[in-house]
């Protein structure tokens, strides 16, 4: 299998003031493509360090990407450790950057690109300079000890377009990863050590390389190797899990309330109270959402919850804004108000604060009202979710579209 390794340059990442993407994103390429990603390492702007790097791996993996330090400022000296590390000095492409500069002509840019040549257009003068087509600063690349090192501007869409002119190609050309493959299965409601115990003896076959990646009410299974011991490995998987796997092709929940709502021909709406529109922003993530999920009602006040949701005020004095009859009545009013087949509603303590002995902070309570011919039906339950305030509600969204997940499985069509 081929071998990567990656690296983002960067003070700002390090201190957290900036979130790595850039490794994360290509690393699923080279995933994708069959490759072995060997480590991932965040580096400061700082010359020797990157230096340390090169000589760390260049002749141990095939492929060396690193991300950032390219830019005009005092602080970006990727190029220059680069130059350190072969031994050679910098010299500006002019060719290349002309093309860079050509895209600008005209604009209130040219000038500022301009005045950037002579940073940004220098590479070391026993490597190759990269043109970047989404901005101005030159990439890097030179081969050594069998190891094609490119550099990068950290930019994260400058990054993806030269990644996808540049490594994209060369991973297409590669031999010896056809003959592998790999899929992923995605399973709701089963804790992760029951779910890998369920899967014991496939997961100790060593002609296949599986992870098990938990999350919050999911876990999902990516299944690597021979393309027959993959397709049977999963065939496995969703016998064993037969009520409990996402349908094929969809890894988040989003996915797979949509396609199986629009299998079946089904839509969704929501009322949100403590999720706050969280539901609604989760479903239409996914291209194509109108077929399935008409819209969501973000309900925090009591009052709007009456008028706009028809939630009898009898019913909040007595049982309160966090309970049962308040969600399946929530539930019951999106149903009418969006004439969808399902309605799934939230509400509950996200916290920090709100929180009393009775229902203390991640209380939250879930309700689905559905029509059964000429009838509403309505169900409601509770889920006490630990964690802090965006903790709660990201689980609350979880556990609402389980929930209308679930529903939407084990609708039967009428004769």
């Amino acid at each position: 299998m081929n071998t990567a390794v990656l690296v983002a340059v960067g003070d700002e990442l390090l201190s957290g003031i900036r979130r790595e993407g850039n490794c994360a994103r290509l690393a699923w390429i080279l995933h994708d493509a069959g490759w072995r990603v060997l480590r991932m390492e965040v580096a400061p702007d700082d010359l020797s360090r990157v230096v340390e790097i090169l000589e760390r791996w260049v002749g141990k993996t095939e492929l060396l990407v690193l991300s950032g330090g390219l830019g005009p400022t005092h602080d970006d000296k990727t190029r220059f450790a680069l130059a350190k590390y072969l031994g050679c000095g910098l010299a500006v492409d002019n060719a290349l950057y002309d093309r860079v500069a050509g895209r600008y002509r005209g604009t209130s840019l040219e000038e500022p690109i301009e005045g950037s040549r002579p940073l940004q257009g220098l590479i070391p003068v026993d490597s190759k300079g990269v043109y970047n087509p989404a901005g101005s600063a030159l990439g890097i690349h030179f081969e050594r000890s069998g190891t094609k090192v490119w550099s990068f501007p950290g930019v994260p869409f400058e990054f993806t377009a030269m990644v996808k002119q540049e490594i994209v190609p060369l991973l297409s050309q590669q031999e010896g990863n056809a003959a592998r493959t790999w899929r992923s299965l995605s399973v709701v409601g089963v804790p992760e050590s029951r779910a890998a115990k369920r899967m014991a003896d496939v997961i100790a076959d060593e002609r296949l390389h599986i992870s098990i990646l938990p999350s919050f009410g999911l876990v999902e299974f990516v299944i690597r190797g021979e393309p027959s011991l993959v397709e049977s490995a999963v065939r496995t998987a969703r016998e064993r899990f037969k009520d409990d796997a996402l349908p094929e092709g969809c890894v988040t929940l989003p996915e797979a309330v949509l396609a199986t709502g629009r299998e079946k021909g089904l839509t969704l709406s929501c009322a949100e109270s403590c999720t706050g529109g969280l539901m609604g922003a989760a479903l239409t993530e996914v291209p194509g959402s109108s077929a399935v999920f008409m819209g969501s009602a973000v309900v925090y006040g009591n009052e709007v919850k009456k008028k706009l949701l028809g939630v009898d005020g009898t019913l909040l004095d007595q049982y309160g804004a966090v309970s049962g009859p308040c969600a399946e009545s929530m539930a019951r009013g999106a149903l009418a108000l969006y004439e969808t087949s399902l309605a799934v509603a939230v509400t509950g303590v996200a916290g920090p604060d709100g929180g009393s002995p009775e229902k203390p902070v991640g209380t939250v309570w879930f309700a689905m009202a559905s029509r059964n011919g000429d009838a509403v039906e309505s169900r409601s339950f509770t889920r006490r979710l630990e964690g802090g305030r965006d903790l709660v509600r990201e689980r609350a969204v979880r556990a609402a579209l389980t929930a209308a997940w679930r529903h939407f499985n084990s609708h039967q069509p009428a004769d």
